[in-house]
């Protein structure tokens, strides 16, 4: 027989659960098995957003987030309060609309050989304007064709040239390209990069950091994947003939010397696929934290035993990288796979929200005190 206290426990719960956003099966099997540093909490801000990728916050607070399919989200809500998210699609039909950033009160979208700018989206996500074509002769090659973009310190649109391959000698691809926000001036900023699918700007020294994936089929633990700076135009990262710090490629190898090559800041995992990469520029996280390297391992795909499918954390000293760990495991265990992390996002209140294109979740990532 219920005691009026039990009542009042199941009538406080049931309020709870009318108003939290309730966590799906895939997103369950996340929070049951992740394992965090102490006194960080990890929770779900949306689990309707199927294969979540890159993520852009807008002027209004409005999330946006594209994918690897066809589509564009919005995600209308405020993380921390519990309640559940409005999510909408606010483009389909697009050929791979990974990458999305923010400017100005226009949305810019990445497919795979052109930009789209949606003006003035914050004020009319339930009847979209059509987009206006920023560029279109981007190269039209689906293999590493999904983009991450952003703007950088300098006002530019960032673009990377993913390379058509697995490793192959294509002068075109394999760079870190910029352009204007009207689209005009596109120009190489970096290159001898295989494929970039995350990247920002130092804090402090507005210098470019970037994640690269490493090529396949050179065994299960090389070369390495990276974790690269590139303080200025015109460097030169190896690809093809050089991956990691000093791992000649087999075939390609002959183009050019290890030793003129920007080496990475870390060498990451073998096939551990990096893709969004952040400093820590909140301040609810401790102090250890401040300004430090957050790195989203997407996870391998054809090694032998899985690596990646977590939160890695690169701490530096300046420049220098002195340590690289794991930070949020248990996106996985062994060939059981419940989430993959992608992108990351510093909200103002210092929390974090992590895209997963498995789960189709976005989760925020919170600290508190214990």
């Amino acid at each position: 027989m219920p005691t009026p206290l039990h009542r009042l426990l199941f009538s406080l719960l049931a309020t709870c659960c009318a108003t939290a956003a309730i966590a799906s099966p895939a997103t369950d099997k996340v929070l049951q098995n992740v394992r965090l540093p102490g006194g960080f909490q990890l929770e779900v801000y949306a689990d309707n957003v199927p294969a979540a990728r890159s993520m852009a916050l807008g002027s209004q607070g409005t999330l946006f987030v594209g994918t690897r399919g066809t589509t564009v989200y919005s995600v209308s809500g405020s993380p921390g309060t519990g309640l559940k998210p409005t999510v909408r699609v606010i483009a389909d039909k697009l050929n791979m609309p990974n990458g999305v950033a923010f400017r100005d009160g226009s949305l810019y979208v990445a497919e795979v050989n052109r930009i789209l700018r949606y003006d003035g989206i914050e004020s009319s996500l339930t009847s979209v304007p059509a987009p206006k074509v920023v560029r279109d002769d981007l190269p039209k090659d689906r293999h590493h064709g999904w983009k991450y973009i952003a703007f950088g310190p300098d006002g530019k649109l960032y673009v990377p040239i993913g390379a058509p391959c697995n490793v192959c000698n294509e002068p075109k691809y394999a760079s870190i390209t910029r352009m204007n926000a009207d689209g005009s001036g596109h120009e190489v900023f970096a290159r001898g990069i295989r494929n970039s699918v995350g990247f920002t700007w130092h804090p402090v020294t507005k210098e470019l950091w970037f994640t690269d994936n490493g090529r396949d089929y050179l065994g299960d633990d090389s070369p390495p994947c990276e974790l690269n700076v590139a303080p200025r135009a015109g460097l030169d990262f190896g690809f093809p003939y050089c991956h990691g710090k000093d791992t000649k490629d087999p075939e390609f190898g002959k183009l050019g010397d290890c030793a003129h090559m920007t080496p990475p800041v870390q060498t990451l995992g073998a096939h551990v696929a990096p893709l969004g990469v952040k400093f820590y520029t909140g301040t609810a996280f401790p102090e250890k934290y401040r300004n430090q390297v957050l790195i989203a391992e997407h996870g391998s795909w054809n090694r032998s035993k899985k690596s990646g499918y977590r939160l890695t954390l690169v701490r530096l000293d300046g420049n220098k990288a002195i340590s690289y760990e794991p930070f949020a495991t248990g996106f996985n265990q062994g060939d059981t796979v419940f989430g993959r992390p992608v992108d990351l996002l510093v909200l103002e209140d210092g929390s974090m929200l992590i895209s997963d294109d498995t789960a189709g979740a976005i989760y925020r990532l919170t600290y508190s005190a214990t």
